[in-house]
Formats: structure tokens, C-alpha cells, sequence
């Protein structure tokens, strides 16, 4: 089988009717030197070089991408640094200070009722005391649920007024 693929052999084809090829056709078949060999390699080649120049087209549309994005960003921070708001790691701290600082001037704590306070204290002890067990400071739970909502009704009537 591998002797035979070497080996050049002529084929004749001998048609039952008349061929409507024209004699020319024929003989510049016969008389070209061009073998399948020679035909593969120069289809190869003609692949490789649209593949080439399609790499070459993908490759500048992204240097073309790329160099626009950077143009963007040049821009962005350009812009930045004439407005003066660049923000960097000192000013985003003052910001978060100045934030800070307003947030603790709107705290109001006020103390809680000494109802209040005496059933939470009572829940933690009971916690504390039955760590292994929580389930049983369910009435202490109770008794601090009971402050909350009367701390919550007074508030409500307060602001209903």
C-alpha cells in the first residue's frame, strides 16, 4: 500500500460518449506540471498569508482600542487634576473624617429607662449563668420584650401628638 502512493501513474478515461470538453482544455490539463503536491502547497501558502492579514488587521484594531482607552483615561485624570477633586488616599481620608464628624454630632443617645436597663441585665446574668442552657432565660426574655414595647408605646405616643 506504501509503494503504491509513491509510484506516477497516468489514468485514461475512456468515455462511452463524446466528451464536451474541448481539446484545449484537454491538452493544457495534460501538459501541466502542476501535481496535487505543488496545488496543496501553494493553497497552504495562500492560507497562511490571509491568516497573516487578518492577525494584522485583529492586532492594529486592538493597538487602536487600547491606545483610545489609554487617550480616555489620560483625559479622566487630566480632568482630575484641573478640577482639583483627585482623589487620592489623604483627601478620601479627610472626606471620611469630615463624614464621620457629622455623623457623631447627629447622635442623640439618650439613656435607656431603668425598666429597660434592669431587664437586659437580667437576660445577660441569665445567659451568663445558664451558658450551657439558654433556653431556659425565657421568662427574663420575656420581661425585657414587655419593657421594650412599653418603651416603644410611650415613643409612639409621643410622636402621635
Amino acid at each position: 500500500m506504501g509503494a503504491s502512493s509513491s509510484k506516477q501513474s497516468s489514468h485514461v478515461w475512456k468515455a462511452s460518449s463524446p466528451v464536451g470538453v474541448s481539446q484545449d482544455v484537454i491538452d493544457s490539463l495534460q501538459s501541466s506540471s502542476e501535481t496535487d503536491t505543488t496545488r496543496a502547497q501553494t493553497l497552504e501558502l495562500a492560507v497562511q498569508a490571509r491568516v497573516a492579514s487578518e492577525l494584522k488587521k485583529l492586532e492594529s484594531q486592538a493597538d487602536e482600542a487600547l491606545r483610545a482607552a489609554q487617550e480616555a483615561a489620560s483625559a479622566i485624570t487630566d480632568a482630575e487634576v484641573d478640577d482639583g477633586t483627585k482623589n487620592t488616599r489623604e483627601s478620601v481620608s479627610k472626606e471620611v473624617e469630615a463624614l464621620r464628624s457629622r455623623l457623631d454630632k447627629r447622635k442623640q443617645l439618650r439613656p435607656l429607662p431603668e425598666g429597660v436597663e434592669r431587664a437586659r441585665s437580667e437576660v445577660v446574668r441569665c445567659l451568663i449563668e445558664k451558658d450551657r442552657r439558654p433556653l431556659d432565660c425565657w421568662r427574663e426574655v420575656e420581661s425585657f420584650k414587655e419593657e421594650v414595647r412599653r418603651l416603644e408605646k410611650g415613643w409612639v405616643d409621643e410622636v402621635v401628638r
